[in-house]
Order: C-alpha cells, then structure tokens, then sequence
C-alpha cells in the first residue's frame, strides 16, 4: 500500500511503498477513508513531541471502513464505517484507567504516535478504541470531529457552567467548538492572531458574538477562555479577561513555555488547567451531541502525496476551518 511515512523529525514525509498491516486479536484491519490532520501531527514532525516510534505513520484523525477483524473482536464487523481517534489504547488496569481516567494512563498509546495511523491506504487499530461514526457525516466531515472536536469538547466540558466564554487560537478545534457552545447557550469571543481578520470574520459568521486580536481586550469580563493555540504567552493574556472564579484551559498538546505574571491576575479563585488526551466516554458523547447541534465542519481536501503540501498550508494558517487527506 501507499503510505506517507516520517523517517525523522525535522524532515519532510516520504511517500512508500509499504506492507498492508495485519490486524492482531483485539484489532481491527481498516480501508482508510479519510484522515484529519492538526497541529498535534506539526508538534511530531517537529520534534516537540518526542517519543514517536520511527519510522511513523502519522495520522490521528481517521474514517475507515473496516475489512477484517481480529479473533477477540465481537462488536465490530467487515464493512462498518468507524473512527480512530489519537487514544489508541491503554492498560486498562492501573488507578486511572480504573477510575474513569484513562486519558491518563501511563501505558498509553496514542495513533499516529506511537503506533501506526491513518495517512496510508490502510491500518489497523485497538477495536475498542473505534468510534462508530454519526450516518449523517461523509467522510471528510467526519475526520475532524475525531481530534479537534474531541479535545475541543473535553476543553468546554472543563469550563463547567460558564456563560461567557473566550476562545484563542480559531482553528480546526475553534471552529468545532464554537458551534457546541452556541447550542449550550454560550456566548463566545474569539480571539486570533493579531491582523487575522479572515479568522476573526469566520468567528463572526459562526455566532460569534466578538472577535479580535488576541492582546485586545474583550468587551466584558470572561467567564472562562480555552488556549487552542500553542503559544504560552496567552495564558496571562487570558488571565487578565477572565473573572474571579473563572477558568482558563490549556486545549493543546503541546505549549510554549507560560511566561511569568503577577499573582493578582491569578487571586480571586482563578484556576489554569490543561486537557490532556481525551476517554472513550468523551468520544461516545460528542458524537452524540454532534448531529443534534448539528455540527458542520469546513474542510480542505488533500490527496495522500500532496501530504506535506497540507501540513504546510495549516502551519501556515492558509485555510480556515480543518485540513484533511484523503487517500
């Protein structure tokens, strides 16, 4: 099979020739579909995350149909269309894992990092790491819901009952979340890159009910912000927008270092934290949610070669809404 593959970090992905992977007894073979990609894949690449299993297939964000099934497998079948998030698996046995805390297990494996993902024609995954997919999403639509409306749902879950919400970074996540959050009745601010004006209309057009630079100063006071972008620098920033008692989530993977601030800005019952990974449970009820909203993504389609092409269009921020390939 074809696959783009990363021999080293710092270095373009190569497109080979590969064997189709074989599925062991928990895992299921799939055909891919579609695959998203997101800034997590652009921290691999770049070695700030820095335990990939090289060489890698990227790819955490995958629709596949799937072909065979392991023995142990039981509850999926040849030909059902499922998802793969970035959680590709964990112990299952340690305190978090039994407690509901999977996303933090120490023995996780994560798709497309430590195991083999979706930018290939085929690949097989932990079968009870698969989503099934809403029917009402074709495949390039759905890609997106598995990491950036997944971590994206996770960030506004820890947000808790605010109303007045501040989002920074308007990415692929972004423009996800937004719509959940106008469905819960939130009202949202976006803030993007400073002279983005491209990002700050598409916030608008989505509900938005302001938009700016991310050093403007909102209209009024915030009741929690959630950071897409991996700047560390914003976490001040939002600090100073947000009321007493409020929250500031860190969504990303990977951050800058947070530069820092005078505890004022902290005092008041301020808290900061961050989203690490996401649980099956997560997964089940933002796919559920998302139809009723219903959630709509805006993609850009790549073909598997033009691979590199696509990460570089969104390092680069070319396109709004979430980039895709498609093998």
């Amino acid at each position: 099979m074809r696959a783009m593959v990363l021999e080293k970090a710092n270095q373009p992905l190569q497109l080979k020739k590969v064997s189709v992977p074989k599925p062991a007894a928990h895992q299921v073979q799939l055909k891919v579909l579609a695959c998203g990609i997101c800034r997590t894949d652009l921290h691999i690449l770049d070695g700030e995350l820095d335990e990939p299993v090289l060489p890698l297939i990227p790819g955490h964000q995958i629709i596949g149909i799937v072909t065979k099934a392991g023995r142990e497998v039981r509850h999926l079948s040849e030909g059902q269309r499922v998802g793969v998030p970035w959680l590709g698996g964990t112990c299952g046995h340690c305190p978090f894992c039994l407690e509901g805390k999977e996303n933090l297990c120490d023995e996780a494996q994560f798709t497309g990092y430590q195991v083999n993902g979706g930018l290939a024609e085929y690949c097989v995954a932990n079968a009870d790491f698969c989503f099934p997919v809403p029917e009402d999403y074709p495949d390039i639509q759905a890609a997106p819901l598995l990491c950036a409306g997944l971590i994206g749902y996770r960030s506004l879950c820890k947000t808790g009952d605010a109303k007045k919400l501040g989002i920074y970074g308007f990415g692929a996540a972004a423009h996800i979340l937004i719509q959940a959050a106008r469905y819960q009745g939130k009202k949202v601010y976006a803030f993007t890159r400073e002279g983005d004006t491209a990002s700050q209309d598409f916030a608008r057009e989505l509900g938005a009910v302001w938009a700016g630079a991310s050093n403007e100063t909102p209209p009024e006071k915030l009741d929690a912000a959630i950071i897409f972008a991996p700047a560390g620098e914003l976490v001040p920033e939002a600090l100073r927008h947000v009321a007493k008692g409020g929250v500031v989530v860190c969504g990303g993977i990977h951050m800058s270092d947070i530069p820092s601030f005078p505890y004022n800005i902290l005092w008041g019952e301020r808290c900061i934290c961050s989203v690490a990974n996401l649980t099956r449970k997560d997964g089940k009820a933002f796919l559920a949610l998302a139809p009723k909203v219903p959630v709509k993504t805006e993609v850009h389609v790549y073909p598997l070669e033009k691979a590199n092409e696509a990460l570089a269009d969104l390092r680069s921020g070319r396109f709004r809404g979430a980039y895709v390939i498609k093998p």
